[in-house]
């Protein structure tokens, strides 16, 4: 098989590994789609022991990972099951089925992974595309525990979407608690702030875009937002005061992390208010008493979903004819990989996907 792999320091190549063989409780996937996703960015940009670090995983001998640059990138893997290991029930997985890989793996036993969050396994969670071969090529092995059926109205490339940023945005509205009877602004239109609109508007919430980018405001316009708002012209936490009626917005998914955007959005979040936190990194300066205590606002942190969740947010895609494929400005082959991380890198565009 053929495989990415970053070497950091913006720099990639394209290697040749054995095809793999599934072990007993194993399979091995035919990759169809393989998207590219923001936090492959720390990957592509920084030596591959810096970007473990940021993740936490500082030991790396003891987990096997003294040959770090040869793993093959990609978490957001989809495509068809080509072969079975001898345990795996036949009325669970075949060959020839599609589907989706959550990109973790942890110890099977503990509460986080007992519920489905195995990124939070607290003996340590594998990461495919990380720690493990992920799926910017076009066979991959993985646990047969680590698949979702993807449904047959989601194309194989909005499975890959939905196998991590797309199914992060779902998994942030659930955790804000999102109804029909909501105000949502969404703050940062990249893929995933975009993908929220679409779930925000399908669930019936009134829905505010914010951003920097007249562009990116457009295609949220495009994908249902009822109001937008330039942040980088216009007074934010003003302009959702407005629109509101003076009340603010009854719950905020802030994307972006950006420190502004972070204080900007949970000061324009009406009494009562919860804002979902969903970019990584960066930091939040608040007057705590004007700004939480007193209006009694609820602050939330959301980390990707479970594997339930992402079954679940394949379905709603399914069931209510959400065009995860119009997020995509770039579709690349794996011989283009390189050309496909320079673009990305530069972080202008929508979504990119790496298609078999």
């Amino acid at each position: 098989m053929r495989g990415v792999v970053f070497r950091g320091n913006r720099e990639l190549e394209i290697l040749d590994f054995e095809d793999p063989t599934p072990g007993p409780d194993d399979v091995v996937l035919e990759i169809k789609a393989s998207g590219l996703c923001g936090s492959d960015l720390k990957f592509y940009r920084d030596p591959p022991e810096e970007a473990l670090k940021a993740l936490g995983f500082k030991d790396f001998a003891s987990r096997g990972l003294t040959d770090i640059p040869k793993i093959v990138a990609g978490h957001e893997p989809c495509g068809v099951v080509a072969a079975v290991g001898s345990n795996v029930d036949a009325s669970a997985f075949a060959v020839g089925d599609r589907v989706m890989q959550f990109h973790y793996k942890g110890c099977g036993v503990c509460d986080p992974c007992r519920t489905g969050w195995t990124q939070m396994c607290v003996r340590g969670a594998t990461i495919y595309g990380a720690t493990a071969n992920g799926g910017h090529a076009n066979l991959m092995l993985a646990p047969a525990s680590t698949l979702v059926h993807l449904p047959d109205e989601v194309s194989f490339s909005a499975g890959a979407a939905i196998a991590c940023g797309t199914g992060t945005a779902y998994g942030a509205l659930r955790r804000g608690g999102v109804t029909a009877a909501d105000t949502v602004v969404i703050s940062g239109m990249g893929p995933i702030g975009l993908s929220a609109v679409q779930f925000a508007v399908a669930m019936g919430a009134r829905t505010i875009a914010v951003d920097i980018s007249d562009e990116k405001l457009a295609t949220a316009q495009r994908f249902g937002a009822h109001e937008v708002v330039n942040s980088g012209t216009t007074d934010p936490v003003e302009a959702i005061r407005s629109l509101t009626g003076g009340r603010g917005a009854t719950v905020a998914i802030e994307a972006s992390g950006a420190p502004v955007a972070r204080v900007s959005t949970t000061r324009a979040l009406a009494r009562w208010g919860r804002i979902v936190l969903v970019g990584l990194g960066g930091g939040i300066e608040l007057d705590v008493s004007p700004d939480i205590v007193i209006k009694q606002i609820s602050i939330l942190g959301s980390y990707t979903f479970s594997i339930v969740g992402m079954r679940e947010c394949a379905q709603f895609v399914a069931d209510h004819s959400i065009d995860v494929d119009a997020l995509f400005t770039d579709r690349w082959r794996i011989d283009d990989a390189a050309q496909a991380y320079v673009e990305f890198d530069k972080q202008t565009r929508g979504k990119a996907v790496i298609e078999f």
